[in-house]
């Protein structure tokens, strides 16, 4: 059962990634068009993931409570000592659904408006940001159980180049994915070549960010790029998603809907996954000590069995109620 539990937190990472990144990634996209045509971009923003923007943080949840139920040590390392980047990304997902909310819902339509355009456009580049600078922190090896003093306990083990790098990059996937979904969503053929040339530039954006990521591991005196670059397997995966990033070139000039989207998913999952098997089983890597894995760190016995079981009746109610949302919403009488 203990397989069980770490596919579906697997799972859990890998569409929080994909659905709330496309859905942080919307505000990124808005952040960095010009203003002449930010309110037609709102509107098909609020079309695009208002129906569903809240269900993407069902992920999250699940990824939370799988790690307090069935890994406590994992869960009480990342919540010690990696509180504050934590509580920095949380109040960007509040921060965020709330002026998302009062923004598109707010009766009286007045200056406070504005308030709530920045509001939601800054946290949903702060949002990832720090998602990716807690990633960062637990391969980068920084995180120091024994740490002396404040600073090197809760500070020092995010703050550096690696894990900056690793948080820019993650902004950098949220706005591609986000440009490339849009695309879709849209008539005006203006506004699609507006989300075409920001998948374009937000896919060199990333190109260039994960390259950042390489440097800084070097610089931090991480052997990222060697073990990288001699694990067949990780490489591969590399090497598919790049060639992945050619196809979608090609079919980004037609618009093409489904295989953008399908092209743009599978070369994340890609990435995500040539990280995950080079780590994998271990899920924080520490100063000192024994670096906390799926294994060392599980729970097992009946809380294992039980959470195990939940996660598989339940998935059997949740999921279908889900892509139901999604494939109702996508079946609306387009508007715009």
């Amino acid at each position: 059962m203990l397989y069980v539990v770490i596919a579906f937190l697997c799972l859990a990472i890998l569409m929080y990634l994909l659905l709330g990144g496309a859905d942080f990634g919307a505000g990124i996209v808005e952040l960095i068009t010009p203003g002449a045509v930010r309110e037609k971009v709102r509107t098909i923003t609020y079309s695009t993931i208002g129906p569903i923007w809240e269900a993407n943080h069902m992920w999250l949840i699940i990824a939370i409570v799988i790690l307090f139920v069935g890994f406590p040590p994992i869960y009480t390392m990342l919540s010690v000592h990696l509180h504050i980047p934590l509580v920095l990304m949380l109040l960007g997902i509040i921060g965020r659904g709330t002026a998302f909310i009062f923004r598109h819902y707010d009766a009286v339509k007045d200056d406070m408006q504005r308030v709530y355009n920045l509001i939601f456009t800054y946290s949903s580049f702060i949002t990832p940001f720090f998602l990716g600078v807690i990633a960062g922190a637990m391969v980068s090896g920084q995180i120091d159980p024994n740490a002396p003093d404040f600073y090197s306990a809760y500070i020092g083990s995010w703050l550096h180049l690696f894990s900056i790098s690793v948080g820019i990059f993650t902004v950098a996937i949220c706005g591609f994915l986000a440009a490339v979904f849009l695309i879709g969503e849209v008539e005006d053929e203006a506004i699609k070549a507006l989300f075409i040339q920001r998948a374009k530039v937000l896919t060199f954006l990333t190109f260039i960010s994960g390259g950042f990521v390489f440097l800084a591991a070097e610089i931090d005196g991480l052997s990222l790029t060697k073990e990288r670059f001699t694990d067949w397997v990780s490489l591969s995966f590399l090497i598919l998603a790049t060639v992945c990033l050619v196809i979608l070139w090609k079919y980004l000039r037609t618009g093409h809907k489904t295989i953008c989207r399908l092209l743009a998913g599978f070369q994340i999952t890609l990435i995500l996954g040539s990280f995950g098997y080079h780590y994998f089983p271990d899920f924080i890597i520490v100063k000192s000590g024994e670096n906390l894995s799926l294994f060392n760190s599980a729970a097992l016995g009946l809380p294992i069995e039980t959470l195990g079981w939940a996660l598989l009746l339940g998935s059997l109610l949740i999921l279908p109620s889900l892509f139901y949302l999604i494939y109702s919403f996508q079946r609306r009488p387009a508007e715009l």
